[in-house]
């Protein structure tokens, strides 16, 4: 591990000038190249207390602009056409390059890494996806995958991808009839049962008719 003086608010690390301690490649990969850090000795130590409030005041005009972007572009909805399966699978996926040429599309300059995709996306639908348009600011925008610009519009209507829709109205129409097949099936038994007693209350009973007694027969004397 080694330790940096951050020269802006990093998540999960902390705010400008505060230093912390990470990994060697992280630092020399991302946070040093990008000058979004310096490596804590003492000579930079003395360098950023120099230039502290120059970048605290350069920090809040970024802030700034980037709260006037983000009245404009939270909740926008960004369209992105891509070949699907029948099942709504993607023959691919989403990337957070895709999410900014869409915003170029409609006026919004986003760079890739201001994306953050926290699932990916590999399927048809409606999904939140984070910006962060500086370290202090981030909005959501929501990503509509269709197969078709018309499809595109479909799922903005409903809020759902049209397969999912129509997946979960199918799955409905397979419960109802399934309960109306036990509902049969319960009612079947029930009415066996009734029909004899119905049929031996319709036929007429027989009536017995008593026998004919003899006549008694006259005794010899």
């Amino acid at each position: 591990m080694i330790e940096v003086i951050l020269l802006e608010r990093i998540e999960r690390l902390g705010p400008m000038g505060q230093v912390v301690k990470v990994r060697p490649g992280f630092a020399r990969n991302f946070l040093l190249p990008t000058k979004k850090a310096l490596r804590a000795t003492k000579a930079n130590m003395e360098i950023f207390e120099k230039q502290k409030a120059a970048l605290e005041a350069q920090n809040a005009a970024q802030r700034a602009e980037a709260e006037k972007r983000a009245t404009k572009m939270d909740n926008l909805k960004f369209v992105i056409i891509r070949q699907a399966s029948e099942s709504g699978m993607l023959f691919g996926s989403v990337s957070a390059r895709d999410v900014a040429e869409a915003a170029k599309d409609v006026g919004q300059a986003l760079e890739r890494h201001q994306v953050q995709i926290d699932t990916p996306i590999k399927t048809l639908g409606l999904f939140p996806v984070k910006v962060k348009l500086h370290p202090e600011v981030t909005i959501k925008v929501t990503v509509n995958v269709a197969r078709s610009q018309d499809e595109a519009i479909m799922q903005a209507e409903k809020g759902v991808a049209l397969v999912k829709a129509a997946a979960a109205l199918a799955e409905a129409e397979a419960e109802k009839a399934a309960i109306e097949a036990i509902g049969k099936e319960a009612a079947a038994p029930a009415a066996a049962a009734e029909a004899p007693a119905e049929a031996e209350a319709a036929e007429p009973k027989k009536v017995k008719k008593p026998r004919a007694k003899k006549a008694a027969e006259p005794k010899e004397d």
